[in-house]
């Protein structure tokens, strides 16, 4: 597995060597079609320039700096010396463990990119890793803590994950926004008991298994479709989308029960789901 960081990851004495290598794909937050912008006329890829609309000219990099604006037009220049002085003060290669928590506490919203850790090559720099692992694991702990990449700071969860270890950047408490309204309103707003019972009956009925090939996007298998279409003189037939009904106001606990009832219809009539079907490509016609 190709690694884009080699360190160790470290816990009192001991020093673990790992490399880190990324779980997901380059586009994984985006469609995995990028696009150009395009003159349209000529299909001329355009550039963007970086313009200055007071002295209407184009400007050359040495004649640009970074500033940060303060108050309304009024800026604190920074010289790129001085953040590669920020940036360069910690070149340690090593992930740092402070804490170990129950990895439970550590909820998917402080979680932002993951990493698979890379053990070392020789078993004697393996073993250390599965030890951690297994520990790990089997008291359903993750370690917190800090490290240093092209200069840049994070904070990061180290968790088990089957026979691999996993790291994953976390967001600082400052750029998570808090959910005290929310919580306030959810918790002056009270339910029934027979309501949580049927609730209960449509979770179990619907029960099943986390299976990660399941998670596919219809978005992108049309994309494809409709970019092959084109790259071969073809047009896609639009399919008009149908105009979404809008649901019947009805009383809470009844639309439990016909939701237990329809989910039971559902568990002893098995189906397979309905797909949408893509659209069937048409030869262009010749003018």
């Amino acid at each position: 597995m190709r690694t884009t960081w080699n360190g160790s990851l470290t816990f009192g004495l001991v020093s673990i060597p790992v490399g880190l290598a990324p779980a997901t794909k380059p586009a994984a937050r985006q469609s995995d079609v990028s696009f150009r912008l395009l003159h349209r006329e000529c299909l001329t890829p355009i550039k963007q320039k970086r313009f200055c609309p007071k002295h209407d000219r184009e400007l050359a990099p040495d004649e640009i700096v970074k500033g940060w604006e303060a108050s309304k037009g009024q800026f604190v220049l920074v010289e790129e010396a001085e953040l590669e002085a920020l940036e360069g003060h910690d070149d340690s290669r090593s992930i740092e463990i402070s804490q170990f928590v129950p990895v439970e506490q550590v909820d998917s919203i402080w979680r932002d990119r993951a990493y698979f850790l890379v053990p070392g090559t020789t078993p004697a720099q393996r073993r250390p890793y599965r030890l951690l692992l297994e520990a790990m694991s089997e008291t359903g702990t993750g370690a917190l803590g800090r490290f240093v990449r092209t200069g840049r700071e994070s904070l990061c969860l180290v968790r088990s994950r089957g026979e691999a270890l996993v790291l994953e950047t976390l967001f600082l408490s400052e750029d998570v926004y808090s959910d005290a309204e929310i919580s306030e309103a959810v918790g002056t707003t009270e339910v029934k008991n027979p309501e949580l019972a049927l609730a209960h009956q449509i979770i179990e009925s619907l029960e099943g298994t986390f299976d990660p090939t399941a998670l596919t996007s219809s978005y992108r298998r049309d994309l494809r479709a409709l970019l092959e279409a084109k790259l071969h003189g073809e047009e896609l037939t639009p399919v008009a989308d149908a105009e979404p009904e809008r649901a019947p106001a009805v009383d809470l606990l009844e639309a439990l029960k016909a939701s237990v009832a329809a989910a039971k219809v559902g568990r002893h009539t098995p189906a397979t789901p309905k797909k949408k079907a893509p659209a069937k490509p048409r030869a262009r016609s010749k003018s």
